[in-house]
């Protein structure tokens, strides 16, 4: 439960207000944020980037297109540069609840948005596997089964501009057999075919090329990192190839989390998530921002679990500190055992070294550490430490929750 407000930090949530789903995000390390207002020069700024987003909350099947919408993404840079927030330790985790206001297209204000989970400066696949995670225990909160991620990467911009030369070359070789009307999207955006479910383009899209055939050794180290954390967390997961974002500002990951409610058998979207490294620079800024971020697409409904208020937040009682890549994958699990347990914990997944990680510990002064290294992670254990004294012992990690409760029950008493 992240409690270190960023240097620059305004508009904070009460957290004495929060509901559940404001709860679950300060665990996994989020800054509760007041939803920031799409301004006219956001729109201005995103105008030529707006083609390929999703704007029509009416359609049926939003298959067809990711409701996505690139003056949001625009809003939420300016407020993170304006709230000098890009000056302090990086990366930043924001959580937003509720609706953007100011859409260009108003259809759009009417979408159902429960909340944004955004971080901010951090190019790592630890972001979008904190993402998930985060969304998916909302979700299961929230009483929805059967949860599956759909994820797909289109890599950085010379995997997508390989992509985009083979596929646009793919459907202009076969543009006599696709439907009347695909092929006057092909001259728009030939993108946006290969979400096509018409009869005429369903053959064609079979043996269209696919994305992650052209991703760059980095990106594709990138998204195998991803996988690699859904496996870990038991998140299920498949890959889909037809899932392709807005190219002019996404990159990398992009997903949808769907599920269905208690009971029901049909599977709906739920959650949406797009990686956005590029579009800093897009719209004028002089250094790339890495950003991603999921929009949880719920309506807001007084019986939703994750709208009760939560009466009382507490301080953080431990500090959880990883070393390597194999610790990060089980970092996410142990945040939520002691979740499931109720004790607050303050992470900092997105950071590499231990001695900065240590230092912030210190510098808050929390009582208790969890360390994780691949020692630990073979092991099967966490090495649990007072900081006090340094006193440390090493538990299991099927015993940790018991063992958890007992330790910060002890530092309340004292």
């Amino acid at each position: 439960m992240r409690k270190e407000n960023p240097k620059g930090a305004k508009k904070n949530v009460n957290q004495s207000k929060l509901d559940k789903s404001g709860e679950i995000a300060l665990y996994y390390g989020f800054n509760t944020k007041s939803t920031p207002e799409i301004t006219k020069s956001d729109v201005l700024l995103a105008k030529t980037l707006m083609e390929g987003d999703f704007v029509d909350p009416d359609l049926e099947n939003s298959d067809m297109r990711l409701p996505l919408h690139v003056e949001e993404k625009v809003a939420i840079l300016r407020s993170y540069l304006e709230e000098k927030l890009d000056e302090g330790p990086q990366p930043i985790l924001l959580y937003f609840r509720g609706n953007f206001k100011g859409h260009l297209n108003k259809k759009a204000d009417k979408f159902n948005r429960f909340c944004d989970l955004d971080i901010i400066g951090s190019n790592k696949s630890i972001a979008e596997a904190t993402l998930i995670q985060t969304a998916t225990v909302m979700l299961k909160e929230a009483g929805y089964e059967n949860l599956q991620v759909e994820i797909n990467s289109i890599g950085d911009k010379d995997s997508i501009a390989l992509f985009a030369r083979d596929l646009t070359a793919y459907y202009r070789k076969n543009l006599s057999e696709l439907d009347p009307a695909c092929r006057q999207t092909f001259k728009v955006d030939p993108f946006e075919l290969l979400s096509c479910h018409k009869e005429a383009c369903k053959e064609i899209n079979i043996h269209a090329p696919k994305s992650t055939v052209y991703l760059s050794d980095k990106s594709r180290t990138h998204f195998m990192e991803v996988l690699e954390y859904l496996q870990s967390l038991g998140i299920s997961y498949i890959i889909n190839e037809r899932l392709i974002g807005n190219r002019k500002y996404c990159s990398e990951t992009i997903y949808e989390i769907k599920g269905s409610e208690k009971g029901e058998i049909k599977m709906k979207t739920l959650a949406v998530g797009v990686r956005y490294d590029g579009l800093a620079k897009k719209i004028g800024h002089k250094r790339e921002i890495p950003g991603v971020g999921v929009s949880i697409l719920l309506k807001n409904d007084p019986k939703n679990e994750l709208q009760k208020i939560v009466k009382k937040i507490k301080k953080p009682a431990v500090c959880f500190i990883q070393l390597g890549f194999e610790a990060k994958l089980l970092s996410l699990k142990i945040i939520e055992i002691l979740r499931n347990a109720n004790i607050p914990v303050y992470h900092a997944l997105c950071r590499d070294k231990l001695s900065s990680q240590i230092a912030t510990a210190e510098k808050l002064n929390i009582p208790l550490t969890i360390l994780v290294g691949k020692k630990e992670v073979v092991e099967g254990t966490v090495i649990v430490r007072k900081m006090s004294n340094h006193a440390q012992e090493i538990i299991k990690l099927d015993d940790l929750s018991v063992y958890m409760k007992k330790a910060v029950k002890g530092l309340d008493e004292k």
